[in-house]
């Protein structure tokens, strides 16, 4: 009943952006044959409203059914622990894990909790960045370590790198409603999770910095030029 409760509330959110907003979504090179096969990680890139998931207009129903059954997402306790918005992302994710933003006994848990069949979703920044480029305590926005803890403990499928456009022109932090027909955007990169890690090779430590290295300088060239406020 869950799954079929968290496919209905995708499935309208899905159908609801597709009414109201324009998108413009890229494949960057190499184009997979098969988008929506085999994937275990999806990276969500450059965090700006809880209004993101208006993205889900590009994905079929068939991954959103795949999804309800296989979604595992750490989600920022503070967002989980809001009334509202908490109980939404509660009934659209049913998987979703409360962690907090420090690297504690909740981070391990969810970790240990990610099983062969499960598909992650991260937004690796940990935060939301504001209309000034920064999040809401000032500092510059960064990838965090808990993404290479992720693609670590996964040694086969695919990681979906979603770059996203912003949708400060929907909805910033601080505002309460989105605005309607506009346009968003999202380019996404495919890679072989194998091959991926095969790109870093050193010790434990080396291999996570340097991954994390390699997704912020990507965060930084391939999310597609901001739309205006």
């Amino acid at each position: 009943m869950r799954r079929f409760l968290a496919f209905v509330i995708l499935s309208t959110v899905k159908i609801f952006s597709w009414i109201f907003y324009r998108a413009r979504f890229e494949w960057l090179a190499p184009v997979p044959d098969f988008k929506w096969k085999n994937i275990r990680l999806i990276v969500f890139l450059n965090h700006t409203s809880l209004y993101e998931p208006l993205f889900l207009q590009v994905l079929p129903f068939s991954f959103l059914w795949h999804l309800t059954a296989r979604f595992s997402v750490p989600g920022a306790d503070i967002t989980l622990n809001r009334p509202i918005v908490g109980r939404f992302w509660k009934l659209m994710v049913p998987n979703i894990s409360a962690v907090t933003r420090k690297k504690d006994a909740s981070w391990e848990n969810y970790l240990e909790s990610i099983k062969s069949d499960k598909v992650v979703m991260i937004a690796p920044e940990g935060r939301m960045k504001r209309p000034n480029g920064l999040d809401k305590y000032g500092r510059p926005m960064t990838v965090r370590g808990g993404i290479a803890d992720i693609i670590e403990t996964l040694d086969d499928g695919s990681m979906l790198l979603c770059f996203s456009g912003g949708l400060h022109h929907v909805q910033a932090p601080g505002q309460h409603f989105p605005k309607l027909f506009k346009t968003i955007q999202m380019n996404f990169s495919y890679f072989d999770i194998k091959e991926y890690k095969s790109q870093f090779p050193g010790s434990s430590l080396k291999r996570k910095l340097s991954m994390v290295q390699d997704l912020q300088h990507r965060l930084e060239t391939d999310c597609p030029k901001p739309r205006t406020l």
